[in-house]
């Protein structure tokens, strides 16, 4: 029986005769008398079926062409076929072998205990695809039927999805895409969807998006010539060895020019080869941005809400009339479970075709690749411009690290050659001063004497000397080249891939904008408001906004907090080692303090990270941002102001609050009025900062970035390979045959955006340049990181992501905005830096206004102040004054402080005010002169190169040359028309008459010649 009732069985052949059922074929007269004659309805519209399931040809309808749209033809069953899998290559084709498979819809369905005997349904190819029921089933195996009838006790959540499901699909039908359904899956529970694009749907959203596309025009790219050529080709041949062995990598003589797409200019392209006009990135970019603006407004419950209660069915009808929800809708309200385009295929394994994803696993996700370049435009071609200018980037940071690690290195060498000639240290190791410091902490500590940190003095001495200044200034033009490197090289690869002149138009809006929209716009409706186009302003937002705004202060404070508990632990644990009954644990009290401390605060860096990151993505969806690229930008903003707090605040307290606000001898400043705040070492907090930036960098890099981004993969893995083995042994050979490729992509991770791969690189970034005065090593440790960072980031994409929809863009967004400040932050920071964290001005000052012998001996003596034991306030004297072996009277501290026999006893000395003055006159020239010369870099160096601008007004006059050309082509043809016509109304006209020749005649005549023409 058909949808209506009627039992098709029972109509006589003789009354399908008069054409109402054109297309349809018959079936044959004893067809009754077959076995399970009650599981016939037809189920599968437009469809092929594997040849185990039906031999006989039941029935063909033919698709009903629209505008524009090509006339098609396929069947629900085909004939027989060895092996179905294998003619539609494991699920990259549909069942016919002929139509690739542009993307995927993927579903959960409950499978029905009636499934057996329910018959199947015939559809009509005499209706238009506007009248197409909504219920209807999809080509391919297991497509759905109405249930509404046959299984009353459906869950309503799942009868509504299915509702969804069939009115989305039927519309994508009607937009011209061809789908195939597949149930029938190793995959137990899932459906998957099978979308195609046919050439015709290609070329109308092609010239829809404005793609420019390649030409039959070719023309030649300038080369140089004379001492430049010659340079070229001897750097061509000493990096072949690290060149990827790609085509896409080699170098290119000729280009092809390109041209946005359009229709009516169809002869101006390329169309030798449709099948690979447009590739498969393009393919599903087009795909995708349809199933984006293609939408369903039915739903049986309404988004699941009214269901069991009773609702006013006026504003239900008009929830379901104004409710539109695209694949963004669908998605996130479990409609489809994943959308994804295909991979090209398998990577590994014997016997696999070459595609592009085997050669990019071969030639850049491999760790045995590590030292060549990458094939950049292969990238571009297989994941889209957005990925590839990732890659891009990552690649010239790279490369630009190796001139920095080159000079960190030399300047930590120099520290290392002089650190026997450094007069503070030497006199510092020497006993001979027998200069007596004063307690470190009240009554458990004893004096003890400056000669016992030698080896801390002389550590900080490799990365405290003259060399560092000269690297903080060459970091710094460093960025603001490698800035404008990057800009050079953004040009190049958008004259590359045909992206200059392209502009991002406004994207859809979000799934959950418009939801919020629709609430608002129900809720006037219910008022009896009168509704315009609404949007959510400010006053919608502003909830949100305070919600922003005060999280945002809590998780800062929060951050601040625990910076504060570690710096109560330091102190408390001091103390408690500074009694310590080991010699060994008194002696090693600040090291052991700074290790464990430094640790402490990486575990609460990394833990905090994940959970900001979470945080920063709830705020930013609260807010409902319209379209995707504005929730990108309002989360990557959260998320790197909450991460840059994270991971620097406990490097700022070091470098620039530690020891700062200690007081004196006898006017200590406490913490909880007994917790001492903490004094830098004799040799200045600088040695510490190295200490912390080091483990933080490193440690961060090692556990956060690769550790985990290793591990978590291959544990999920594991987890996976468990439960299958625990499964029973039939499905665990079910599993072990070959799978279809959507069935093997759904099990890969779904990508979830690049933000989190640039902010672990700005966050190194800043690392490298913020803090580098203090660690010249850490643009190496950054470089190794990196090299390893590419070829792993290249695995996760190759093999373990499902594969992303390519996103063209033309450059990286909000990121070079980012690393514009985080350049111009690192001027000034290191300034203070050296300024005020090293003794790099006290020694300039004592050098060129106290010292005696124009050296810098006594310079230790000069920054140490005097203090009488008998001013220690009560309470707080060491208990055992006499562990040195003799009574101590005067005790020194660093400070710039009168003596105690002077009249203005341990007040601030002159000295602290000149040396004051010289450290804040250091970072205005400092900051001024460095912030100029990288002006004057960005300056002189052009953000596009000038064979890129040459080539760029090149293609732009040869474009003109080529529509000129056209136009006089038509013109030609035009007065060659004009003539012809000319001509024969001449002959017309000369035509005389004959005797009886009617006016009337003559005219006709005359006419017939015009109309030959």
């Amino acid at each position: 029986m058909d949808t209506d009732g009627i039992d098709l069985h029972r109509i006589p052949r003789e009354s399908y005769t008069d054409g109402s059922f054109h297309g349809v074929e018959f079936l044959p007269d004893n067809f009754r008398d077959s076995p399970n004659e009650t599981t016939m309805r037809v189920s599968e519209k437009y469809s092929t079926l594997p040849a185990d399931e039906k031999g006989i040809h039941i029935i063909n309808i033919r698709a009903i062409e629209d505008i524009g749209y090509v006339r098609t033809e396929s069947t629900l069953l085909n004939s027989f076929s060895q092996d179905p899998d294998a003619n539609c290559k494991y699920g990259l084709y549909f069942r016919d072998g002929k139509r690739k498979v542009d993307y995927i819809l993927v579903y959960h369905y409950k499978k029905s205990s009636f499934s057996r005997t329910l018959t199947r349904r015939i559809h009509f190819n005499d209706l238009g695809p506007r009248s197409l029921k909504q219920d209807q089933p999809l080509p391919g195996k297991g497509g759905q039927v109405n249930m509404q009838d046959i299984e009353p006790h459906m869950d309503y959540h799942e009868d509504d999805k299915r509702v969804r499901r069939e009115e989305y699909e039927s519309n994508l039908m009607q937009t011209g895409l061809e789908l195939e359904r597949d149930e029938d899956t190793k995959i137990h529970g899932l459906g998957f969807v099978k979308i195609h694009a046919p050439w015709n749907v290609l070329c109308r959203e092609a010239e829809f998006m404005k793609l420019k596309m390649p030409t039959k025009k070719v023309y030649q790219i300038h080369q140089p010539h004379g001492l430049l050529k010659k340079i070229n080709s001897v750097i061509q041949k000493i990096t072949e060895p690290i060149q990827p062995k790609v085509a896409e990598h080699k170098h290119q003589t000729v280009k092809r020019l390109s041209y946005p797409f359009s229709r009516e200019k169809q002869h101006l392209f390329d169309l030798s080869d449709r099948d690979s006009f447009y590739d498969s990135k393009t393919r599903s970019t087009i795909v995708y941005e349809i199933l984006k603006r293609t939408t369903c407004t039915k739903a049986k419950y309404s988004m699941g809400q009214g269901e069991g209660r009773k609702k006013e069915t006026t504003l239900l009808n008009k929830r379901r009339k104004c409710g539109k929800y695209g694949i963004t809708s669908l998605l996130a309200n479990n409609v489809y479970s994943a959308a994804y385009p295909l991979h090209d295929g398998d990577y590994e394994g014997e016997h696999i075709e070459p595609n592009d994803r085997k050669l990019l696993c071969e030639e850049w996700a491999s760790y045995g690749v590590f030292y060549k370049y990458q094939p950049i435009d292969l990238v571009r071609k297989y994941f889209g411009e957005k990925i590839g200018l990732y890659f891009a980037w990552l690649g010239v940071y790279t490369q630009m690290l190796i001139p920095a690690s080159i000079v960190g290195i030399i300047v930590f060498l120099y520290g290392c050659a002089t650190v026997d000639e450094n007069i503070p240290s030497m006199e510092m190791c020497d006993q001979r001063n027998n200069i007596t410091m004063c307690p470190l902490c009240d009554r458990t500590c004893s004096y003890w004497k400056l000669s016992s940190a030698c080896a801390t003095a002389r550590a900080s001495h490799l990365f405290d000397n003259p060399a560092t200044v000269f690297f903080s200034v060459f970091m710094a033009l460093w960025a603001a080249t490698f800035m404008e490197h990057w800009k050079r090289k953004q040009m190049r690869l958008n004259y590359r891939w045909d992206l200059t002149g392209f502009e991002e138009e406004e994207d859809h809006p979000r799934a959950e904008y418009e939801a919020k929209v629709l609430e608002k716009s129900l809720r006037k409706e219910y008022r009896n408001k009168e509704t315009e186009k609404e949007k959510l302003t400010w006053k919608d937002r502003f909830p949100a906004y305070f919600t922003n705004f005060v999280s945002i202060i809590f998780m800062i404070g929060l951050t601040f907090a625990i910076v504060f508990g570690v710096i109560i632990y330091r102190i408390s644990t001091a103390a408690a080692l500074a009694i310590s009954s080991s010699p060994g644990g008194r002696s090693n009290v600040r090291v052991t303090v700074t290790a464990t401390a430094v640790i402490i605060n990486l575990v609460v860096i990394i833990i905090l990270d994940e959970v900001y990151g979470c945080i920063a993505r709830w705020l930013t969806q609260i807010e409902v941002p319209k379209t995707d690229k504005s929730f990108e930008e309002r989360l990557i903003f959260k998320a790197f102001l909450l991460k840059f707090v994270n991971a620097y605040t406990p490097i700022f307290y070091v470098a620039f609050f530690k020891g700062r606000f200690v007081g004196r001898p006898g006017d200590y400043v406490y913490i909880f009025h007994s917790f001492r705040m903490e004094e830098c070492a004799p040799g200045g907090c600088l040695m510490e900062l190295c200490i912390q930036l080091s483990i933080i960098m490193l440690g961060k890099q090692l556990i956060q970035n690769n550790l985990f981004e290793i591990g978590i993969p291959k544990m999920k893995k594991f987890i996976r390979y468990l439960k299958l083995k625990r499964q029973r042994p039939v499905d665990y050979e079910e599993h072990m045959k070959k799978k279809q490729r959507y069935e093997v992509d759904y099990n890969l991770e779904p990508f979830a955006g690049l933000t989190p791969e640039y902010m672990e690189m700005i966050i190194q970034f800043g690392f490298v340049t913020l803090f580098v005065a203090s660690f010249p090593l850490a643009p190496l440790f950054a470089l190794l990181n990196n090299i390893i960072e590419i070829r792993l980031d290249a695995k996760k994409f190759v093999t373990e992501l499902r594969r992303p929809v390519a996103v063209r863009a033309k450059d990286i967004g909000i990121w070079y905005n980012i690393l514009r400040g985080v350049g111009k932050l690192a001027v000034i920071i290191n300034a203070f830096v050296i300024s005020f964290t090293s003794d790099f001005i006290p020694r300039l000052v004592y050098l060129y206004m106290y010292s005696e012998s124009g050296t810098m001996h006594g310079f230790v003596n000069h920054t140490l102040s005097y203090f009488n034991v008998s001013d220690f306030q009560e309470g707080t004297a060491p208990n055992d004054a006499i562990e040195l072996g003799y009574p101590v009277q005067i005790c020194r501290y660093k400070d710039y402080r009168e003596p105690p026999w002077s009249e203005s006893k341990y007040d601030i000395a002159k000295d602290f005010w000149a040396v004051l003055a010289a450290r804040l006159a250091f970072v205005i020239v400092f900051q001024n002169l460095v912030m100029f010369m990288s002006d004057f870099v960005d300056w002189i160096i052009p953000d596009i190169p000038k064979d890129i601008s040459q080539q760029i007004h090149k293609e732009k006059v040869l474009m003109v040359e080529v529509f000129m050309k056209e136009e006089q082509g038509k013109l030609q043809l035009l007065e060659t028309w004009r003539d012809k016509d000319k001509r024969k109304g001449e002959n017309c006209n000369n035509h005389s008459p004959r005797s009886s020749m009617s006016h009337r005649g003559s005219i006709s005549s005359c006419h017939s010649c015009h109309v030959e023409v």
